[in-house]
């Protein structure tokens, strides 16, 4: 009773509002015009989002907490000897890969072009202001990271070739360059498995490696790093000039020396190859919404050319476009900042908008056409607005709460708040602006006007003396038609009349086919539902779907549906490399291809803070340190000074006044030690006393497979295991942590809160709105939709970041866009049989579904061109989920509905008898043209 008190009062204030709606058309029309007019002048305050790695690293994470402790420790600016490039990220730097194309970078034509290359990266100037008396001239020597000396800090690397070509010069044996860590001429042992890459190497004296590491006989590629200070805003806009003028530079080197390869990179790279797909986008985004208003126009066509409504196909992609335009307007006036990631957006404004306006234009034929346009709107908004009303709710349950704090990735975040802003815009345009259009499209409907050129159709006997294709231009039988169907019009009455009439008439299974008053018997062969897509589906694809013999063939290919979808769900892989999610042909992207290909040979330097004063004297804990770096290429400093003390005949398990005595005034006051003065902290204790080692670090570099990122992932688990049953207080850093750390918990959390928000809503609603099996069919519908759309994403080389996630969430609301007519359609019947309804539901549902299928589909095909990662993710995955949607709706629901319940028993009367009579009041009104009978009581 519940249900249907609520059912029935939500339909009959529906029925109020499109009453209200065709009342008022031009209001309704103007309205969202004038308003999508104002606030789409508010674009001057567009912003694009500057801070990528916000974007696409977990916002709430223990990396970034660890690498706010490692910066307040050891900060960049205080590093006086060496820095590591993938471990020491300032805030702005310039790094470019040297590649041989032939031959070794170590040979001497290809070493001297590489320190030519350095020597003018080195004296490059820009100019800041460009012009003016206050212009100024600033080098490298301006803007770099100074050493102990106040020289610039530049890579080991370069002073390793310098030493080799001063050999060469002199004639004298070159210094054996060791891989991955050297010993340079200052007796200084230096890691360099990062900047000297695709390495061969030879072991020295006939054995099999080094003190330190083996000999290297050729290298193929050469990685150099320029370190920027940009204190304040001067010095920040001076060394975005100078990133600027890296690139320039590096392109006009390239052209001269084509006998190697340059890959540059910068601080900004990212962010500018980031949002560059969405620059790129442009003109296929518009070019695909060309292709979908076209296919629209010829969807809402008919060869009637008086119930043809082509106006209508424009006019739901131009109400699609001003709820973009107004929530745009919204968002830049809410100072929301834009990201590549809001390209997603028009395809889900653009299939939740087609679905409720195909929907309602197929209402609209299936009302009678005697009724007066004011009725027939009133009967679309309650067959229609409520279900359209559900999947709207639902839309904005998914997305708002994938919005809301509980989500970790910022971009996620950000994209569904806007998303959930534009369906509401989207719902509220398709209300006023679209029904109002539906209204002024009846009107020329009921003024036998052309649904194209708007003009009266001239009668059949003016016709006949047209050329053939005037004829077939003005071609119509609405008049004889809508004659037959309702017999000879009464004559017009000066006012108007009213009585009431009883009919007793047969309650055949045919009349439960209107669940709706007012709108005509769906089974009837109406001329003006002949479309060519209902036509299809009536008299073909309805029979062919529901034939006994195409059945198990239908459940056999969802066998096979599930299994593709669970052999992709077992492979599913995380996507946390911010280079997948930019541009392609980019600097970022060869620049990251090159890194994998020359440099995957170690990890990235990982650093290891012990951040708690801790008893280094005791042999104890040495040997636990020791034991952790075990395996690792290490720059240790710890090492380093007990060998130290070994080489002098001295204990390692010195009093600790002594050991760190010797520490300070011996050890790093030796030439090639000095720089392990970077590495530790010492505190004061008090007057008198030998002060405490308060902070130290190591580095650490692993050996890696091809698998270099799920191997960090692995190495960061293990070593944060092991930190807290440690002794030692220590934690590990490196930037690429912030993007692997608890990532894929980050990127799944929004997708498991909304399914499960879902699935809550769906129950919930079927205690008091819809009927349960209908919630139970919609919530496995979606369960089902969602798991292939994983599962095949990934079959096709997608992985789990961000942006799959977005489309995964967006799964959900369009998988119930499509199937939840359906489903609601087929269980509101009673009476006949399954198969019987099912063809029903099809022609009713079914074809509005098929239409905005084909008209999403010719939206999303060429996005699929443009040469982005992210916009490749994108159209797989909305491919993908309109796809999966489109299976469900058009065949597996209809094959599974014909033998699973809801069952199709027939009414019987409520005293047990079998008279399938039923009793009808009617009230007969003449509104001026023609006379209608409306049902008031049943």
């Amino acid at each position: 009773m519940l249900r249907r008190a609520l059912h029935a009062g939500l339909s009959g204030g529906f029925r109020a509002l499109g009453r209200f709606v065709a009342s008022q058309p031009v209001l309704f029309a103007s309205a969202p015009v004038l308003l999508a007019v104002l606030l789409g002048a508010s674009f001057s305050r567009y912003r694009v989002e500057e801070d990528v790695q916000s974007l696409l690293a977990p916002k709430h994470s223990l990396a970034k907490i660890e690498g706010n402790l490692v910066d307040s420790l050891f900060p960049i600016n205080h590093s006086k000897h060496a820095l590591y490039s993938d471990l020491q990220t300032p805030g702005r730097y310039g790094r470019v890969i040297v590649t041989a194309r032939r031959g070794s970078v170590l040979e001497p034509p290809h070493l001297d072009t590489v320190l030519k290359l350095h020597r003018l990266i080195y004296r490059m100037q820009v100019t800041v202001p460009p012009s003016g008396p206050n212009s100024f001239n600033y080098s490298f020597s301006h803007l770099c990271l100074p050493d102990d000396k106040n020289a610039c800090i530049v890579d080991d690397i370069i002073r390793a070739m310098e030493d080799i070509r001063s050999a060469r010069a002199a004639n004298r044996s070159a210094p054996v360059l060791r891989y991955p860590i050297t010993q340079l001429a200052d007796g200084r042992r230096a890691y360099v498995g990062h900047q000297l890459g695709g390495v061969q190497s030879w072991a020295p004296d006939g054995g099999t490696r080094g003190p330190r590491g083996e000999g290297v006989r050729s290298a193929r590629a050469v990685q150099l790093t320029y370190y920027l200070q940009a204190r304040g805003g001067l010095m920040e806009g001076v060394a975005g000039q100078w990133e600027k003028a890296f690139y320039s530079r590096l392109r006009e080197f390239a052209a001269l020396h084509p006998q190697l390869g340059f890959y540059p990179a910068t601080s900004s790279s990212l962010r500018t190859d980031f949002q560059l797909s969405s620059v790129l986008a442009r003109r296929p985004l518009l070019a695909g919404l060309g292709l979908c208003g076209a296919l629209a126009v010829l969807c809402c066509s008919m060869r009637d050319c008086v119930r043809s409504k082509p106006w209508l196909g424009a006019l739901a992609l131009l109400s699609v476009t001003l709820a973009g335009l107004t929530a745009a307007g919204i968002l830049n006036l809410s100072g929301s900042t834009y990201n590549s990631t809001y390209l997603g957006i028009p395809f889900v404004m653009l299939g939740h908008g087609l679905f409720g306006s195909f929907e309602m234009l197929s209402s609209w034929r299936r009302t009678r056409e005697d009724q007066h346009v004011k009725e027939r709107v009133a009967s679309v908004f309650e067959d229609v607005m409520l279900r359209f009303s559900g999947s709207t709710a639902l839309h904005l349950l998914t997305l708002g709460l994938a919005a809301s704090p509980l989500t970790n990735m910022e971009a996620v975040r950000l994209f569904c708040r806007a998303a959930a802003l534009a369906v509401a815009v989207s719902y509220a345009y398709v209300l006023s602006f679209y029904s109002s259009c539906l209204v002024f499209t009846g009107y020329l409907e009921t003024g036998y006007r052309h649904g194209c050129f708007c003009r009266r159709v001239p009668k059949q006997e003016r016709l006949e003396s047209k050329p053939a294709w005037y004829r077939c231009l003005m071609y119509t039988r609405y008049q004889d038609e809508a004659q037959t169907t309702t017999g000879t019009p009464h004559a017009p009455r000066p006012a108007e009349l009213a009585h009431t009439r009883t009919y007793v008439r047969p309650h055949a299974a045919a009349d439960h086919l209107t669940s709706v008053p007012g709108h005509a018997n769906a089974s009837d062969s109406r001329p003006q539902d002949s479309h060519l897509l209902l036509g299809c589906v009536r008299r073909c694809y309805g029979d062919w779907i529901t034939n006994t013999y195409v059945k198990p063939f239908v459940v056999l290919l969802y066998l096979v549906y599930i299994s593709f979808g669970l052999m992709g769900f077992l492979q599913v892989a995380q996507g946390s490399d911010p280079s997948g999610l930019v541009a392609m042909d980019t600097a970022t992207v060869s620049y990251t291809r090159a890194q994998q290909r020359y440099f995957s040979s170690y990890s990235p330097v990982i650093g290891f803070y012990i951040y708690e004063s801790a008893p280094y004297w005791n042999a104890s804990v040495q040997r636990d340190l020791l034991e952790y770096a075990k395996g690792f290429q290490r720059i240790s400093w710890l090492e380093a000074y007990l060998a130290y003390l070994s080489e002098r005949n001295r204990s390692t398990s010195l009093p600790r006044d002594n050991f760190t005595r010797t520490l300070r005034l011996d050890f790093l006051r030796e030439p090639q030690f000095a720089h392990f003065a970077d590495d530790i902290i010492f505190a004061e204790r008090g007057p008198g006393e030998e002060p405490d080692v308060a902070a130290s670090r190591i580095f650490l570099v692993a050996k890696t497979t091809e698998n270099k990122r799920e191997e960090m992932s692995v190495l960061l688990d293990t070593l944060r295991r092991l930190s807290l049953t440690s002794r030692v207080r220590f934690l590990i850093f490196n930037p690429s942590f912030v993007y692997l750390d608890r990532y894929a918990a980050a990127v799944s959390s929004p997708l498991r809160h909304s399914l499960l928000a879902v699935l809550f809503l769906l129950g919930l609603s079927s205690l008091a709105v819809v009927e349960p099996l209908v919630s139970v069919w919609l919530g496995l519908t979606l369960l089902s939709v969602q798991f292939g759309v994983l599962g095949f994403m990934t079959l096709w080389g997608v992985e789990l970041d961000c942006v799959s996630v977005l489309c995964l969430i967006l799964a959900l609301g369009h998988a119930a866009d499509c199937s939840a007519p359906l489903l609601s359609g087929f269980a509101a019947g009673r009476g006949d049989s399954r198969t019987r309804w099912v063809r029903v539901a099809l022609e009713r549902h079914g074809v509005p579904s098929l239409q905005a299928f084909l008209c999403y589909g010719a939206a999303l095909a060429p996005v699929g061109s443009v040469r982005s990662n992210l916009t490749r993710t994108l159209f797989r995955c909305l491919a993908l989920t309109a796809g999966c949607s489109a299976l469900h709706a058009l065949a597996f629901l209809p094959t599974l509905l014909t033998f699973l319940p809801p069952s199709k028993s027939r009414a019987r009367r409520p005293d047990g008898g079998d008279d399938p009579r039923q009793e009808v009041e009617c009230v007969e009104m003449n509104d001026g043209t023609r006379v209608v009978d409306q049902i008031t009581t049943v």
